[in-house]
C-alpha cells in the first residue's frame, strides 16, 4: 500500500509570502469580507418607503452587534439605537407627573431612533412579543401614542409622536424561524434579508481585507500587533476551524479568543507564530480531559479496539463525540462488527432496532444495503441474514459517515475474508459505491492516531478517508510528523473498489476466474444452494435424520 504524498494533506500558504510582505490597511474590510450583507444594508438604508425592516441572521452577542453597527455607520447613518434588552416602558416611552403636577415625557428607544435605525435582538423581540404589533405599526408609519407610567392615573398626554424609523432585527436561525412562524409578513415587501457570513475564501485578493480585520481587532482590544510570521499560523488555525484549506472563519468570537490567548503568550511583544502555536496548545490542554478519559478506557481494555492483526467481519470505524457542556468535539475509534447466518437476506441494524440510531444513520444503512444487493446481482434472495452493530456503544449513533465501514464489515463477513485492523475507515457511500465526504475528519483521524501511537506505531497503520475530504485536512503537528516519516498513513479513496482492497488485499470485483470478494461471496452462496449441505429447517433436519437412520 502506497501512502499519498503528505503535501496534499497540508494547507499551503507559501504562495502568500510575497503578498503578505506588501500589506496595506483597508478601512473597507467589512464591505470586502461581507459583500452580500453590505449590499443588503446599503439598499436598506437607501429605501425611502418599503421595505423598512431588515432581518440579519447572525449570533446575538455584543461583538456581532458592534460589527453590525459599524457596517450600518459605514453607510452614513448617524443615529443607531441598539439596546441589548428592552421592555414596554423602555421601548415605547411613557409620561409621568412630578410633585408640582407637571407632565413630563420619557422617550423610549423608538423615539430615540427617530430618523435613524433601531437595532434589536431577535430573542428580545420574541420575549416581548406583545410589543411587536405596535413596533411594526410605528415602523410602517403610524403615530406612536404616549401613555402614562401608571395606567390607574389619568394624565394630560401630549400629541402622538410621528416617527421615521427603520428596524433591524438580528439573531440566529432558530430565533428567526420562530419569528417567521408568528409573523406572516416576514417574506413580504416589509422585510429585506441579510446574513453575517461565517467564513471567507482565502486568496490573494482577500488578504488585505482579512489582515485589516485582524489588525482592527488587535487595536480595539489593545493587543500587540501581528508579526509577519504570525499570519500563516493564524491562517492554519483558521483553516482548522473552518474545516477547509482555503477558508478562514469570520466569527468575531473566534478571533477575539485566538488573539487574546496569543497576546498572553507574546507577553507584551508582537504576536508571533510561536505565540499562536503555544496558545492553541494551551487551549487543547485545557479541553483535553474528556478526550483523554475516552482514550484511557481504550488503553485500559474497557473499550476493545484492535489496531493490529486481522479479523473477519470487524473494522475500526471513526466517530466524533459531542458532549453537552464541553466546548469541543473529539474523535475516537469505534469497533463495528458484522456476523452472518442463514436467513432470508435481511440485514439487521442493531442500533436502529434498539432505538439508538438516528434517521440519517438508518438512511446510510439502507443505501449501503442497496449497493451490495446491486453489486451481487442475484436472481434470488440472499440466503444469509446479517447483523451489524457498533460494539460498546451506549448512546445514540447518527450520521452516515460510518456506512463505508459498515459495508466493509458486511462484505468481509459474507466473503470470510479478513480485514486489516491496523486501518480505520470513515466515509459515506451512495448506491453506486462512490465514497462521499464526511464531517469532523481531523478529529476522527487524530482519535485513531492517538490509540495507535499509545500502543506503538507499526508503520502500517492509517486511515481510509474520502478523496473529497483532502481539502478539509488540517491535522495537528504530531500526526503530520508521523505521516511525513511514514509511520502513519492516509489513503484517500473515491469508491468502494479502492477501499476494500486496502483493507483485505483482495479486489472487490473482476473476472469470474479471479479471486475477488464478489466471487468469494458467490461461491459461498453456490455452496449453500448445493445438494451437499444438510437441510436447514428444524422439520427438514428431523426428517433427514429418519431417512439416514
Amino acid at each position: 500500500m502506497q501512502n499519498q504524498h503528505w503535501l496534499q494533506f497540508e494547507p499551503d500558504y507559501a504562495r502568500f509570502e510575497s503578498p503578505l510582505s506588501q500589506l496595506a490597511y483597508s478601512s473597507s474590510f467589512r464591505e470586502e469580507l461581507q459583500p452580500r450583507l453590505s449590499d443588503a444594508i446599503s439598499r436598506f438604508v437607501r429605501f425611502t418607503h418599503q421595505p423598512r425592516i431588515l432581518r440579519i441572521t447572525s449570533q446575538e452577542n455584543m461583538l456581532y452587534r458592534d460589527e453590525l453597527i459599524a457596517m450600518i455607520k459605514a453607510k452614513d447613518v448617524c443615529n443607531i439605537i441598539a439596546p441589548s434588552t428592552f421592555n414596554a416602558q423602555s421601548m415605547l416611552g411613557y409620561c409621568y407627573q412630578d410633585a408640582q403636577g407637571d407632565t413630563h415625557k420619557k422617550p423610549g428607544f423608538l423615539h430615540d431612533a427617530d430618523n435613524g435605525i433601531l437595532l434589536i435582538p431577535a430573542t428580545q423581540l420574541l420575549a416581548n412579543a406583545s410589543l411587536w404589533p405596535e413596533i411594526k405599526a410605528v415602523v410602517a408609519g403610524e403615530k406612536l401614542a404616549w401613555r402614562a407610567i401608571d395606567n390607574k392615573k389619568q394624565l394630560p398626554l401630549p400629541e402622538p409622536a410621528s416617527l421615521n424609523i427603520k428596524l433591524v432585527v438580528y439573531g440566529d436561525r432558530t430565533s428567526m424561524a420562530d419569528i417567521e412562524a408568528g409573523e406572516p409578513d416576514v417574506f413580504s415587501g416589509l422585510w429585506i434579508y441579510g446574513e453575517y457570513e461565517q467564513d471567507v475564501e482565502l486568496h490573494e485578493g482577500m488578504l488585505n481585507a482579512y489582515t485589516s480585520m485582524v489588525t482592527d481587532w488587535c487595536e480595539r482590544l489593545n493587543l500587540p500587533k501581528m508579526a509577519d510570521d504570525a499570519w500563516p499560523a493564524l491562517f492554519r488555525a483558521g483553516a482548522r476551524e473552518a474545516e477547509e484549506h482555503d477558508k478562514l472563519p469570520l466569527c468575531p468570537l473566534w478571533h477575539v479568543g485566538v488573539l487574546t490567548e496569543a497576546a498572553l503568550e507574546a507577553n507584551g511583544d508582537a504576536i508571533t507564530k510561536d505565540a499562536i502555536q503555544l496558545s492553541r496548545a494551551a487551549i487543547e490542554f485545557r479541553e483535553s480531559y474528556l478526550p483523554n478519559r475516552a482514550l484511557e478506557d481504550i488503553h485500559g481494555g474497557h473499550v476493545i479496539i484492535d489496531c493490529k492483526g486481522k479479523e473477519v467481519g470487524q473494522v475500526n470505524g471513526l466517530t466524533v463525540v459531542e458532549m453537552s457542556g464541553h466546548p469541543k468535539s473529539y474523535g475516537e475509534p469505534s469497533r463495528i462488527s458484522c456476523v452472518v447466518h442463514f436467513g432470508d437476506g435481511d440485514i439487521a441494524d442493531v442500533e436502529r432496532k434498539a432505538d439508538m440510531a438516528g434517521n440519517i444513520h438508518a438512511k446510510g444503512m439502507m443505501i449501503m444495503q442497496a449497493f451490495v444487493s446491486a453489486a451481487l446481482d442475484l436472481n434470488q434472495p440472499l440466503p444469509y441474514s446479517a447483523s451489524i452493530v457498533f460494539e460498546q456503544s451506549y448512546c445514540e449513533v447518527d450520521g452516515d459517515s460510518a456506512s463505508l465501514a459498515e459495508l466493509c464489515a458486511f462484505v468481509s463477513a459474507l466473503s470470510k475474508v479478513e480485514i486489516n485492523q491496523q486501518i480505520a475507515v470513515t466515509g459515506a457511500v451512495d448506491q453506486f459505491g462512490r465514497v462521499q465526504a464526511v464531517g469532523g475528519i481531523n478529529e476522527k483521524i487524530e482519535g485513531f492516531f492517538h490509540v495507535c501511537s499509545h500502543r506503538g506505531l507499526t508503520g502500517e497503520q492509517g486511515v481510509i478517508l474520502p478523496q473529497a475530504n483532502i481539502v478539509n485536512l488540517c491535522l495537528n503537528d504530531e500526526v503530520m510528523n508521523a505521516i511525513k516519516e511514514g509511520q502513519f498513513h492516509l489513503w484517500p479513496v473515491e469508491d468502494v473498489h479502492q477501499a476494500l482492497p486496502l483493507l483485505t488485499e483482495v479486489p472487490f470485483d473482476g473476472e469470474r476466474d479471479q479471486e475477488t470478494l464478489l466471487n468469494k461471496i458467490g461461491q459461498r452462496i453456490d455452496e449453500f444452494h448445493g445438494d451437499d449441505l444438510p437441510p436447514r429447517g428444524l422439520i427438514s433436519r428431523i426428517l433427514n435424520w429418519f431417512v439416514q437412520n
